[in-house]
């Protein structure tokens, strides 16, 4: 038995699309895995609603991905990974392995960061939930994590201000924040944000290390693979992605995301 679970698909779900900018650092570092994305784009933003919406949200979603046969289910996002990654852990017991994009990220900057002083942006539920500065801190590496909340960002990349002056605004606005004074690196906290990356870095003019966590959570999820055995070496399928309600601008959207052409398919999972 296995043996066989290493064909069955990876499945990844988030809010809305921004989830797709891991797809894509998954692809790129595991091109033979097949996967099922779930954009809950009924609910998006997660960043603003409870925690116990997040944790009703993200069990439902997770039923249509063990359906789906998932041999691994990845929260690919914060606001998610802070509200619900315990829950659903245990919702999901033996029948998948469940990783969050949190965790990954905590142990890159305890390696990388010893000792020093970070940044970190996200969403408000990101933010308030504390959910990195508890991690970063239990790590006992004296490493000072100052966060900021940027909640115009997310909705600002969905509508497709990026690489613009709107964009540019709003984004110096933000970083220029006391909150953010002196850090070394800076932690993208919400998976819409690599698609500003450049003009973070523009900003800080390569005085600051931006990382971006889709590269750094598509290594671990490689890493986890190989080391339990599930690491699939063909390509078995085409990839799948749902979304809980389709419009127009989704598809649009899911081309710059995910770098590629996508058919997204309509799952309506609250009827």
């Amino acid at each position: 038995m296995e043996k066989d679970k290493r064909y069955l698909p990876i499945g990844i779900f988030d809010s809305g699309i921004g989830g797709l900018t891991v797809a894509q650092a998954l692809i790129n570092v595991l091109p033979n895995e097949k996967l099922i994305y779930f954009g809950d784009t009924a609910h998006l933003p997660y960043g603003d609603k409870s925690t116990a919406a997040i944790q009703a949200y993200s069990v439902k979603i997770c039923d249509l991905l063990l359906k789906q046969q998932c041999k691994v289910i990845l929260i690919a996002c914060n606001s998610a990974s802070a509200a619900a990654y315990e829950l659903v852990k245990e919702y999901v017991g033996s029948k998948a392995k469940v990783l969050n994009v949190i965790d990954p990220i905590v142990s890159y900057i305890g390696k990388t960061y010893p000792g020093k002083t970070i940044g970190l942006i996200g969403t408000k539920q990101t933010v308030n939930s504390n959910v990195y500065r508890k991690k970063v801190d239990a790590l006992g590496l004296d490493i000072d994590l100052k966060s900021h909340a940027t909640p115009l960002l997310a909705a600002m990349i969905e509508e497709g201000f990026f690489n613009d002056t709107i964009s540019e605004s709003v984004i110096h606005t933000y970083l220029s924040d006391p909150d953010l004074a002196n850090i070394e690196a800076l932690i993208l906290g919400c998976t819409h944000y690599p698609l500003i990356k450049q003009q973070i870095e523009n900003y800080y003019k390569e005085e600051v290390d931006v990382l971006d966590a889709s590269q750094i959570v598509a290594q671990h999820v490689k890493t986890y693979l190989e080391q339990h055995n599930l690491a699939s070496d063909k390509l078995t399928g085409d990839h799948h992605f749902y979304v809980s309600d389709f419009t127009r601008s989704f598809e649009e959207s899911t081309r710059i995301f995910f770098k590629r052409q996508v058919h997204l398919e309509h799952y309506p999972l609250w009827e």
